[in-house]
């Protein structure tokens, strides 16, 4: 444990040097405060430098960037966004969801915050509104919850038989109740019973789907969660071994061996982070800059892992999926 904490002080005060040398320098520092952790999110990294890029920015030349990840402690969250407050940065890019944004607002009122979110914002207090932000907050948002009865019916018809369906769920996500609700009257107006399994952290994942499996779920809706992004493969691999139908809200899971995923692209959202705090960064408000919303939505079918678990994909849901790994 002590060692932990050495370790831990001495990135801070590395850290602290970089964004010192930077300040020196005349360049920006952007805080980077992320749910998840640096191994598992590496690729939404890129695309986030990518959107800096494309507005002018580049990190190492023109600005410096400050990260922070909780590594799926979300309580943690709060204490890095204030450690970001004191290092006076320019923007907080507070993504992995309403947790990450929170913490950030509650740390600051004044630095400009640019989130990343899976649900609506303004009921949860982020926004004003979604075309007039308010405030130092902005960002983007995936609308998750709205999809969840085009989830549910493109899973109906990969596992018909699959009368109850287990929702694999993080309690700690803010949005845990907005998503269930929704899986739920989505679910009962197919005919279909739900049963919630929880997983709080990696730990909990095995246990989950043995409860998933005990309660005799023929099929799995996971939730939108960067916990459950990060540890994708581990998931996958979990109901591989349980011989289940699953159904996830983004590609890269059936990028990394998920039967099927429907909604939008994470490095999309990443992306227009990258630009939003390159806009302010140039002087935009963020109370004036609108939430940006999704306007494309993918299927993906993985068809190896169909003919892996004796799944017959239709034919016809195969013509309407984006892409097909085969």
């Amino acid at each position: 444990m002590r060692r932990r904490h050495l370790v831990a002080a001495a990135m801070l005060a590395a850290a602290g040097s970089r964004a010192a040398l930077a300040q020196t320098r005349g360049l920006p520092v952007v805080g980077f405060l992320n749910s998840a952790s640096a191994k598992t999110y590496s690729s939404n990294v890129e695309a986030f430098r990518a959107g800096l890029r494309e507005i002018g920015f580049i990190e190492g030349e023109s600005i410096l960037i400050e990260y922070r990840w909780a590594d799926n402690d979300y309580s943690s969250l709060p204490a890095l966004a204030q450690d970001l407050v004191r290092r006076k940065v320019a923007v907080i890019a507070a993504t992995g969801d309403l947790v990450s944004a929170r913490a950030a607002q509650g740390a600051t009122r004044e630095i400009p915050i640019v989130f990343t979110v899976g649900s609506d914002p303004v009921p949860f207090g982020l926004v004003a509104s979604l075309a007039r932000p308010g405030g130092n907050s902005t960002g983007a948002t995936l609308f998750s919850s709205t999809l969840s009865a085009k989830r549910m019916e493109l899973l109906r018809e990969v596992a018909p038989a699959a009368t109850q369906v287990a929702l694999l769920m993080n309690p700690d996500n803010l949005n845990v109740a907005v998503d269930t609700r929704a899986l739920q009257d989505a679910a009962r107006s197919l005919g279909r019973r739900t049963v919630v399994m929880e997983a709080r952290g990696p730990t909990e994942l095995d246990g989950a789907f043995e409860a998933i499996r005990q309660s005799s779920a023929g099929a799995v809706v996971v939730a939108s969660d960067p916990m459950f992004l990060g540890q994708r493969h581990r998931i996958i691999a979990l109901a591989a071994q349980h011989r289940l139908p699953v159904m996830y809200w983004t590609r890269d899971f059936a990028e990394a061996g998920g039967l099927i995923s429907y909604g939008t692209s994470i490095a999309w959202m990443y992306h227009q982070a990258g630009v939003y705090c390159g806009r302010i960064l140039k002087g935009a408000k963020p109370g004036e800059l609108p939430v940006v919303q999704p306007t494309t939505f993918e299927l993906v079918i993985n068809q190896k892992t169909a003919r892996t678990l004796d799944i017959v994909i239709p034919r016809p849901l195969l013509l309407r999926a984006d892409t097909v790994i085969d």
